[in-house]
């Protein structure tokens, strides 16, 4: 099946019979991670959000299909309404526009879609607290946080680090998302918005979800934070190296860029988006140490300047040509 830009095949499905029953699918791209894909599974049959759902599995490696193996087998033993897809087309957001797609194509009376990573695992009531916070606040997105458990509790020091801390920290509306890792989304985005849903230019280096968030507000969509929605996010020793951090706090500076490139290309935007990096560079020593007293994290305080310094990378270097020119990803 190949529809909106994305080559999918499905690979199992429970319940077909009662696709017209569900009206939450819960959407879950995997790629080479089988066992903790099941540790996320195991966390979400037992949810409870009080409407028909289904799990919706989008396998991206199509060539081992570990996960899809391993999802299969699981879900199986469980008998819970599932559908488990190959998203044959490599790449985050072709992942998630696979699974978007087939749910839309698969379950008519969709209502809303959640999403969670294959490396999270979710709260007990997780589900049930973003369709709560959905329906008290009418937003048309609701976020919930996603809480790192280190590999590595000797460096539990680094949860405080701004790439591990939620964007929010309360319940209620809030101006715009920026993950996908933790969020729901209602079926009037998906109908409104044009596919594929995440611009695959972002497939490799990240922020086709913030860029499908801004997309969404432009068209005048709404947003919410459901602080009880939490999701814990697994974090590899590797992810608290210095180097990695840093390399993360630079991409986060360059994709702000693109971003803003994106949303106006002309030359008056570009300058405009240069004049913020450059400021932001010059701000960034007294940004750095109102942070590293607010987090008591010395090692936080680079953080405003390695964002300033990847925004103005993206202004002249090769993360902006990559951008432009996606085939080279």
């Amino acid at each position: 099946m190949t529809s909106g830009g994305e080559t999918i095949s499905v690979d199992f499905q429970i319940g077909e019979e009662r696709a017209g029953e569900v009206r939450l699918v819960v959407t879950l791209p995997t790629f080479r991670r089988p066992d903790h894909l099941v540790k996320t599974l195991k966390t979400l049959v037992s949810q409870a959000p009080g409407l028909p759902f289904a799990i919706l599995v989008m396998e991206n490696d199509d060539e081992a299909r570990e996960g899809a193996r391993a999802a299969r087998a699981f879900l199986a033993e469980h008998g819970r309404d599932a559908l488990v897809i190959i998203a044959h087309n490599r790449g985050n957001c072709h992942a998630y526009n696979a699974g978007f797609t087939a749910a839309l194509a698969t379950y008519p009376a969709l209502q809303a879609i959640a999403v969670i990573d294959d490396d999270e695992i979710a709260a007990p009531a997780w589900l049930e607290s973003l369709v709560l916070v959905q329906e008290r606040t009418g937003a048309d997105m609701v976020g919930g946080p996603q809480l790192p458990v280190l590999d590595d509790p000797s460096r539990e020091k680094w949860k405080a680090h701004p790439v591990f801390m939620p964007h929010y920290g309360t319940t209620g509306p809030v101006p715009i998302l920026y993950s996908s890792g933790n969020v729901l989304i209602t079926r009037r985005v998906l109908d409104a918005m044009p596919r594929p849903f995440l611009d695959v230019a972002f497939n490799f280096i990240g922020g086709g979800d913030s860029d499908f968030y801004r997309r969404a507000r432009e068209r005048g969509f709404t947003f919410a934070w459901a602080a009880e929605a939490w999701v814990a996010e697994t974090v590899p020793a590797r992810r608290t190296e210095p180097s990695w951090i840093r390399a993360r706090s630079l991409r986060n500076g360059s994709i702000s860029a693109m971003l803003q490139h994106k949303a106006d290309p002309s030359a008056a935007g570009r300058l405009k988006t240069l004049g913020k990096s450059v400021a932001l560079l010059a701000a960034s020593p007294l940004r750095g140490l109102a942070l590293w007293r607010r987090t008591g994290l010395a090692a936080a305080a680079p953080y405003h300047f390695y964002v300033a310094l990847g925004r103005l990378m993206a202004e002249i270097g090769r993360v902006n040509e990559q951008y432009r020119n996606p085939e080279k990803n």
